[in-house]
């Protein structure tokens, strides 16, 4: 992992818990403006606005985004190469319920976000760098160890989060297979069919 994931920021040495630390580091000094997240993210300013007016996302408070937030946007981000925003909108209500309400969430952006990382980390430290996407049972089992330290909040929130995280983790998975497929598209040379 070379950066992490929805941003384009570099990731420096991979470790569990890696995105927590990024976060404690970036949110030292309170909350991010929008054109600081669209500089780490790629976005444009208009689509972290249209996601606020459409309900994703709260609204920022005096011009600044928590650090949930900006993790609903990273997700958002790294999720919509692959999915339908309203199947992203739909994936996040099945753990956290009304997205424009952060008082009914069963987990924390911020929280779920590492999770992902963590599983994306220990499932490429497993496959040994092959790329390979593992079974079902296998990531399963790779999620259900990753969150055991998840407290819940009511009786089978960490099963959502497991479903949560295992689309994403598919998802991720897909949308790094196309940005391979564009990489090596580009990188052939137009051939001369001319016969020549």
């Amino acid at each position: 992992m070379n950066r992490l994931p929805g941003l384009n920021v570099a990731a420096g040495e991979p470790k569990q818990n890696m995105a927590s630390a990024f976060l404690d580091t970036l949110y030292l000094s309170g909350g991010l403006y929008l054109s600081q997240i669209c500089s780490m993210t790629g976005l444009a300013p208009y689509e972290v606005q249209n996601w606020v007016r459409r309900g994703f996302l709260t609204p920022p408070v005096h011009k600044k985004y928590s650090r949930d937030q900006f993790c609903r946007i990273v997700l958002i981000n790294l999720l919509r190469q692959s999915l339908k925003i309203d199947t992203i909108s739909k994936l996040l209500a099945h753990i956290n319920g009304h997205l424009n309400d952060e008082s009914d969430d069963l987990i924390r952006d911020s929280g779920l976000y590492n999770y992902y990382v963590n599983t994306v980390l220990a499932l490429e430290e497993d496959a040994a760098g092959n790329g390979s996407i593992p079974d079902d049972g296998r990531l399963r089992s790779v999620i259900d160890r990753i969150t055991r330290s998840y407290s819940e909040p009511v009786p089978g929130s960490r099963n959502r989060l497991i479903d949560v995280l295992t689309v994403m983790f598919y998802a991720g998975s897909a949308s790094r297979l196309q940005e391979k497929c564009g990489e090596t598209i580009s990188s052939w040379n137009d051939p001369d069919f001319s016969g020549s």
